[in-house]
């Protein structure tokens, strides 16, 4: 993979010369953000900077999609859920979770 404006380094994806990952710009072009909304939100970037990696991911969709989806997973297995990471603290949340149904 050669772009000059998405770089690859620590296992992910960037837009280049930033610290913004091509996976941020990803998520919101899925959820149907604009370019214009997307260089709102991360400033570092100029408006072709953000329609450069749309149009890297939508030239390497399958290639990014899966890196995506790779990192999820390892997401999902380096994760212990808070009941058995701190039951203490998930017996605390259930107890306002019912209190608040309570008072619907």
């Amino acid at each position: 993979m050669t772009d000059p404006f998405v770089e690859q380094r620590n296992g992910g994806y960037y837009v280049a010369g930033t610290r913004v990952s091509l996976d941020s710009v990803v998520y919101m072009f899925r959820k149907g953000h604009s370019p214009t909304e997307i260089q709102q939100d991360y400033e570092a970037l100029s408006l072709p900077q953000v329609y450069r990696a749309i149009a890297f991911y939508l030239e390497n969709r399958e290639l990014v999609d899966r890196n995506l989806e790779e990192k999820i997973e390892q997401v999902k297995a380096n994760t212990v859920p808070l009941k058995e990471a701190n039951p203490q603290m998930w017996a605390r949340l259930e107890q306002a979770r019912q209190e608040m149904r309570a008072k619907e």
